[in-house]
């Protein structure tokens, strides 16, 4: 039987049950979904960690379990129990950084998945193993080196932002593997000398397009379906009046609701706005 680590079995078991959750009960999928206003205005920063254990269904949940524990095996063995999970949240974390940065203009914006941290996990394991062969399909005969892989994928996340031709969160996977990446080098420095070509050709090409992302965005969004339908590019400050005045015509609503037909007329969600909404002027 092959083997798999502890944090390994954790994570997905940990990952299986809230997404069974989340897939059940619509409001608690909201309530702990990466929304950009949620995180921004109502600075819901738990959303960055929570967001990484819902899935938007079965399918996109077990391709992520399947790739963890997949690469997760030969690394945790290496790093331990403990480097290994500071990996993964580390990886999470990062991934939806850069969603948030990307996405800091428009509010609407949502995502889930543990796609991020995933991605961080594949990434520390080809900067470590490198020579690895990736099959697909379970045939040994069609498979390419792990750092081909790598370099393939970097250069698809590059495309896939500046496409937005799916619905991919690619920014939060290119976030999630470089910062895998850089935190398993920092974990396990001795890699750096014996790999660097790998980690080099991976961490170069993916490096820039954070930059030109930051600061040149207009070079790699050429052509964002998102963006082209979200025109106003508001700052905090616009997009929190804005928010303000959207929020108050749905107090007004609920008010008026709970007037005409009692509380007990609320759903879940509706009765957490107005909790929130009490909570913000107290």
């Amino acid at each position: 039987m092959a083997y798999i680590g502890l944090i390994n079995l954790l994570l997905i078991v940990v990952n299986i049950v809230v997404s069974y959750k989340g897939l059940k009960d619509h409001s608690f999928f909201d309530k702990y979904s990466f929304e950009v206003d949620n995180i921004l205005v109502y600075k819901d920063y738990k959303r960055m960690v929570t967001s990484g254990f819902l899935h938007v269904s079965w399918m996109h949940l077990f391709f992520n379990m399947l790739s963890l524990y997949v690469f997760s095996t030969s690394l945790e063995l290496r790093m331990g129990p403990s480097s290994f999970l500071t990996l993964y949240f580390a990886s999470l974390i990062g991934g939806n950084l850069l969603s948030l940065l990307i996405h800091r203009n428009h509010g609407d914006y949502s995502a889930v998945g543990a796609s991020g941290a995933v991605c961080g996990i594949i990434f520390a394991s080809i900067a470590l193993f490198p020579e690895m062969r990736l099959s697909f399909f379970g045939l040994p005969f069609f498979s390419i080196p792990a750092w081909a892989f790598g370099v393939l994928y970097v250069l698809y996340s590059i495309y896939g932002i500046r496409s937005k031709k799916d619905n991919i969160g690619h920014e939060a996977h290119l976030g999630g593997a470089l910062i895998g990446m850089l935190v398993a080098l920092c974990m396990v420095p001795e890699a750096i000398a014996e790999n660097y070509p790998t980690i080099l050709s991976i961490l170069l090409p993916g490096s820039l397009a954070v930059y030109l992302i930051i600061t040149r965005p207009h070079l790699l969004l050429v052509d964002n379906q998102y963006f082209k339908t979200h025109i106003g590019d508001y700052d905090i400050d616009d997009r929190y009046n804005l928010q303000r005045m959207d929020r108050q015509q749905e107090i007004d609503f609920l008010l008026e609701k709970i007037h005409k037909t009692g509380i007990k007329s609320l759903t879940r969600k509706e009765r957490e706005t107005l909790e929130r909404y009490s909570q913000s002027v107290n």
